[in-house]
Parts: C-alpha cells; sequence; structure tokens
C-alpha cells in the first residue's frame, strides 16, 4: 500500500503576550465613532420630534457642555504635551486628532493650547512622566463619559459610551512603552 501524502501542521498559537495593535484599535475607535455618526444622521424621516426631545432637554444640552469641556481639556492636555516634549508629537498625534473629534462631536470647540481657567496644564519634564500624566487624564476623562452614562439619554449615552470607550484605549496605548518606534505594528 503506497504512503499516505504528509498531513500539514496547524499554525502555532499566538503568543501568550499577544495584543491588539494601537493602529487596530485606533481603527476600531474611529470605525466606531464614524459608524455612530452615520446611524445618528440617518435615524429621522418620519417627521417625529418626540423622540428627539430628550436629547434637547436641558439635562442632555448640560450633559453635552460637561463632556465637550472635559474632551477640551484633554485636548489643552495633548497640546501643552506635545509644545513641551516635541518628539512626541509624531506619537500623540492620531490620538490627539480623535480627542478632537470627541470634542467637535459634543459639540465643543477645539482650539489649541488652553486648559481650565485658560491656562495651559502643567506637564512634567521626563517623557515618559508626560504619557504617564497623560493617560492618567485619559483615564480621568474615560471615567467621568462613563459615570455620565445614567443620566444621559440614549443617543447621548451611546457616544458618552463610545468616546469613553476611545479614552480607555488612549490610555491603554499612552502607557505601553515606546509602541510607535518599533512597536512591530504592521497592520
Amino acid at each position: 500500500m503506497p504512503p499516505s501524502p504528509p498531513v500539514p501542521l496547524p499554525p502555532p498559537p499566538p503568543p501568550a503576550d499577544a495584543r491588539p495593535r494601537r493602529r487596530s484599535l485606533l481603527a476600531g475607535t474611529l470605525g466606531v465613532l464614524g459608524a455612530l455618526g452615520f446611524t445618528a444622521g440617518c435615524s429621522g424621516g418620519s417627521g417625529d420630534d418626540s423622540r428627539k426631545a430628550p436629547e434637547r432637554s436641558e439635562g442632555a444640552v448640560r450633559l453635552r457642555g460637561t463632556a465637550a469641556g472635559r474632551s477640551r481639556a484633554l485636548l489643552a492636555r495633548y497640546d501643552a504635551t506635545t509644545g513641551r516634549h516635541t518628539g512626541l508629537a509624531e506619537r500623540l498625534a492620531p490620538l490627539r486628532a480623535s480627542v478632537a473629534l470627541h470634542t467637535e462631536a459634543f459639540g465643543g470647540r477645539t482650539e489649541k493650547g488652553r486648559g481650565k481657567g485658560g491656562r495651559p496644564p502643567g506637564v512634567p519634564g521626563e517623557e515618559k512622566e508626560a504619557l504617564a500624566a497623560l493617560a492618567e487624564a485619559e483615564r480621568r476623562t474615560a471615567d467621568a463619559h462613563t459615570a455620565a452614562l445614567a443620566d444621559a439619554p440614549p443617543e447621548l449615552a451611546r457616544l458618552l459610551a463610545s468616546v469613553a470607550a476611545a479614552g480607555a484605549a488612549h490610555a491603554y496605548l499612552l502607557g505601553r512603552p515606546d509602541s510607535a518606534e518599533g512597536g512591530g505594528d504592521a497592520a
């Protein structure tokens, strides 16, 4: 009887430390935000404003303004960090652009450089410490957006949840050691 042909081996399992790549997380975040914006624009048509009333309530307008302010303060922190550590500008550019989109999605302005009280936020002198401070600011902002979900009407709640998830991803990426230089973002 002739020998049977060799059976190919299955591919090896992924390494234990396999994590999502930075580009994958950012692309997923932007994809969710794009889909959210797309579906929000297609929700009308019947002329019935009763469904939109909760989104225009005084509480929703206040929540939206507060969220825009938090995102604007985070944007100012990105600007201050790249102003003090110019070597981080390229690495932080995609994250800053995402935060600017979040600010605009909440109805906020995206002018450069000013934090609370009109002053730029303080930035640590060491790059590693500056990134850690930025990651902590992302976490605080994401936590605040998450806490606001309980009082938000449906569309605003979806936006807050999406932006909070993006903030958590940003905090994760900022905590990774030098992921922009030789991190293997092949995708």
